[in-house]
């Protein structure tokens, strides 16, 4: 149902819902998504990635960028929160927490993974820890590994679309492989179907801006 913008809309609303019980959301003026990755071992020890910046599209990820390039104060913020939550659960493992920025800066958690996940597939190319790595460390209750960037990095991910809109079902990875920097990384997933994740092009650069854009271009030569 679309959003009331009213109180005299909402007796209304809840009519033409069939007068059933029935949950309200406020509206939210939301800008965009980023997520946190936070890494807590056996011991008690704490560490946490920098933020991702992520992009959805009919409701998937498209792409992620690392790092988000948000202001160091939503940084902040957004570091306390992800390792508040992984300490105050007393998890084992990896979270990733997931949070919508709103127009006026607020910071709302949208959903916890705890697992590796698809908005740190590039962490494997832009930490010094992948989030991969890290998951081993947490399970061995090994020392922590560092999660500075080194280099900034993006992923772009691969749908069965891709295959069933290209020419012969076959898309054409080798033009996009030329673009600088773009790697190709396939999950060994037999069927392709719609909407379901095949795999995705990573790409580094110099900065996020530029590591986002030699991936995006290398997805548009598919």
């Amino acid at each position: 149902m679309d959003a009331v913008a009213s109180e005299e809309a909402i007796a209304a609303g809840w009519a033409a819902l069939g007068a059933r019980p029935a949950v309200a959301e406020k509206a939210l003026e939301l800008d965009f998504e980023i997520s946190v990755m936070a890494a807590r071992s056996p011991a008690g020890e704490v560490r946490s990635y920098p933020s991702a910046r992520n992009h959805h599209e009919q409701q998937i990820l498209a792409w992620s960028v690392l790092p988000s390039g948000i202001d160091s104060e939503l940084e902040e913020r957004a570091q306390g929160i992800a390792r508040g939550i992984v300490s105050a659960l007393g998890l084992e493992g990896l979270v990733c927490v997931e949070m919508f920025v709103t127009k006026q800066g607020e910071l709302l958690v949208n959903e916890l993974a705890p697992r590796p996940h698809n908005s740190y597939h590039q962490s494997e190319r832009a930490c010094a820890t992948s989030q991969f790595e890290q998951l081993v460390r947490t399970t061995c209750n090994l020392p922590l590994g560092e999660t500075e960037i080194l280099t900034p990095a993006a992923i772009v991910n691969l749908l069965g679309d891709v295959w069933l809109n290209a020419s012969g079902g076959r898309p054409d990875f080798a033009a996009a492989l030329k673009v600088p920097g773009v790697r190709l990384h396939f999950y060994e997933k037999k069927e392709a179907r719609a909407a379901r994740k095949m795999g995705h092009l990573s790409a580094s650069g110099a900065t996020a801006d530029e590591a986002l854009g030699r991936v995006l271009e290398a997805y548009g030569r598919l």
